[in-house]
């Protein structure tokens, strides 16, 4: 029988019979506010359901699971399981009570302990091996984690004249296997070997500490090995005086740099307070997520914010402040914005909810106004799924490219989700594989992705527009790149400008050793100026065009608004349009409403094959490849919201050729 089905009806009502004589239950349901981890709910909206009673019945559920424990050892882990935490909820009055008894509620293991003994008889010997085991409840995992040091399990030694070293070593794998299977099967299979050796290191007092370096790395896996000063700085200052609660929920977003900056802080409002135990960054944690498309994302905006702050806190501490607060034993690191940043704050995450090509405006005025840092290329709070979109695309023409790669130094420009920089380290694994890009948001992901997938390509901040690479090297690809180039640069004549081309493959010819190739993937122009007819299929479609008419100036430089667009038809639902504007029409309405006010701000197709064949030829190249096709992915997407008639014979006509391949080769 589950234990949801033992203790509460089907509409979720408590069974009274089971409530009136269980105070653990009582103080789990009467939770006056949820507790929640942001590391363990999958939207913030979960921050309304009582998450704590939930996970202590999946607990329970598991340890019903196992098989071979004796009744004894049964009843015994149940109780650490039922009060381990109780800490953590409890009415109003109750949490009142227990914090005018000292109880200390933020370290919830050693707080709920002492409830627990609130409501039971001194054991005759002294030890009360269930007060033990929710005192140190969790710290097994917390070590593994890097969090806490070994040493604070210490008082688990006392088992040891109660019980022998196989019960002992068997009662901390259950108990652990519940409490973490109850979080992530996946994390308890990962470690559940490490959870025995850990009961019996305990056993036998071998308190050995993880080294410094392992520790850090454990406890921010995604951020790459630390540098010296910081493993040098934890391991003298932090790891042998202080627990670490949340840590890698709140400062993984930071990087390995800002988490030691934070920390750094954080120890110098301690000072000489020889009481505090336990650093608790839960409240940092608690305000940098909200619910971004129903799931919980990092709040970009405050993100960056934090991270200007902790580059120069005495120029940005007008709008923003890390907070420590002491609380007994423990300081607790959380962080404060002034109404007027938090008002910012609100606006830009609604304003980007919008989809408007208007929030981009606004938005850069704000951050430009604070002086925060903000990237010409970044969508910030979707740029992750934006990355993620980009990393989907490997059954793409756009790996077709690596097979015109030569020479031992190839530098992918414009590297965005790091597809290219994978497929070019699994073609070729000997090569020295160097990605690039100009916003410092992206070059960030990259890193996290390096380090995540142990990969071993390099990542640099580097604009082919505003000089030659650093070093000679062998090929360099520009994977539907320089079109961005082409949108969003300007020289002093405005955006959309040739030049800004022209001067990006001028610094990448310089760049390139003699015989060493320049690879093109990207967006082409139609030769000629035709119309087409599109008739949209869905009620959106019109819409979105006429918005599309009133926003994007990619073309303002060689169409007027009559040669744009021939006629609009309401009532039937086409348009009779340039074949230039209609092609870079489709090709962002196949991206959707949430890259719209990104993608209408580029222009994909700028020149056509003969250009790119005239301009390679100027620099003194010769031409191996040069043509045009239609990705596979547009048709495919299109198809169910347009089609496309050829406006004279009123024939179903197909969709123009959307990328082009040029492979040049320096003379």
């Amino acid at each position: 029988m589950l234990n949801r089905e033992r203790y509460f009806e089907e509409d979720g009502i408590t069974v009274k019979k089971e409530m009136s004589y269980l105070p653990w239950l009582q103080y789990l349901v009467a939770g006056a506010e949820y507790y929640w981890n942001a590391e363990r709910i999958e939207k913030m909206a979960d921050k309304k359901n009582n998450a704590v009673l939930q996970y202590v019945m999946r607990t329970l559920d598991i340890l019903d699971e196992v098989k071979d424990i004796s009744a004894e050892d049964y009843r015994m882990i149940r109780s650490v399981l039922c009060w381990s935490e109780v800490a953590k909820a409890g009415s109003t009055e109750d949490r009142q009570r227990w914090r005018k008894r000292g109880y200390p509620l933020e370290i919830h293991n050693e707080a709920s302990a002492m409830i627990y003994l609130d409501h039971t008889e001194p054991q005759s010997n002294g030890i009360d091996p269930v007060y033990i085991l929710i005192k140190t409840h969790g710290l097994a995992g917390q070590f593994i984690r890097g969090e806490c040091r070994m040493e604070s399990s210490r008082d688990l030694v006392l088992l040891k004249d109660v019980m022998s070293k196989d019960r002992f070593c068997r009662i901390i794998e259950i108990l652990n296997r519940c409490i973490i299977e109850a979080v992530s099967q996946e994390i308890y299979m990962n470690v559940k070997d490490r959870i025995r050796s850990f009961g019996e290191d305990i056993y036998e007092e071998k308190f050995t500490e993880l080294e410094s370096a392992e520790r850090l790395h454990r406890l921010l896996p995604n951020n790459g090995m630390p540098d010296e000063k910081a493993i040098d700085f934890f391991k003298d200052s932090v790891f042998p005086k202080y627990d670490l609660w949340y840590f890698q929920s709140a400062l993984e977003p930071f990087g390995m740099n800002g988490a030691y900056r934070i920390v750094q802080k954080a120890i110098e409002s301690i000072s000489s307070d020889n009481n505090i135990r336990h650093i608790n960054f839960k409240p940092l944690a608690d305000e940098i997520y909200y619910d971004y498309e129903g799931k919980k994302h990092i709040n970009t905006y405050k993100q960056r914010i934090l991270e200007k702050y902790i580059a120069d806190p005495s120029s940005y501490q007008e709008h923003v402040l890390l907070t420590f607060i002491k609380k007994g034993i423990f300081l607790e690191a959380g962080v404060h914005f002034t109404p007027v940043c938090e008002k910012m704050i609100e606006f830009c995450v609604e304003a980007e909810r919008s989809h408007l090509l208007s929030y981009e405006k606004c938005i850069t005025l704000l951050f430009d106004t604070f002086g925060f840092r903000r990237d010409a290329f970044d969508r910030l709070n979707n740029e992750e799924k934006y990355l993620q979109t980009m990393n989907a695309t490997e059954t793409s023409t756009k790996l077709s490219i690596l097979e015109y790669v030569k020479g031992e130094k190839v530098v992918d420009v414009g590297s965005g989700g790091g597809v290219l920089l994978n497929a070019l380290e699994d073609k070729y694994p000997h090569k020295t594989i160097i990605g690039t890009d100009i916003s410092t948001n992206v070059i960030l992901a990259l890193e996290k992705k390096k380090a995540e997938e142990g990969r071993h390509w390099l990542c640099c901040k580097h604009n082919f527009v505003e000089g030659v690479f650093n070093e000679k090297v062998d090929t360099i690809l520009f994977s539907s790149i320089i079109h961005e180039i082409y949108s969003y640069t300007d020289l002093g004549n405005g955006l959309f400008d040739y030049e800004s081309i022209r001067r990006a493959l001028r610094n990448a010819a310089d760049s390139l050793n003699k015989g060493g190739r320049i690879i093109i993937r990207d967006g082409i122009k139609t030769p000629g100026s035709e119309h087409i007819k599109i008739h949209f299929k869905t009620k959106d479609g019109l819409p979105f065009f006429k918005q599309y008419l009133s926003d994007f100036r990619g073309m303002d430089h060689e169409l007027t608004d009559d040669r744009k667009v021939l006629h609009i038809d309401d009532k039937e639902q086409y348009v009779i349009t340039d074949i230039n504007f209609g092609r870079e029409f489709l090709y962002t309405y196949t991206w959707g409403k949430e890259s719209y006010a990104h993608e209408v701000q580029e222009c994909f197709g700028y020149y056509e094959i003969k250009d790119f064949i005239e301009l390679f030829e100027k620099m003194g190249f010769k031409i191996l490849r040069a043509d045009s096709f239609l990705e596979p992915g547009y048709p495919e997407h299109l198809s169910p919201l347009v089609e496309l008639v050829d406006p004279i014979s009123e024939d179903i006509i197909p969709f123009p050729d959307s990328n082009c391949i040029i492979i040049a080769e320096k003379l």
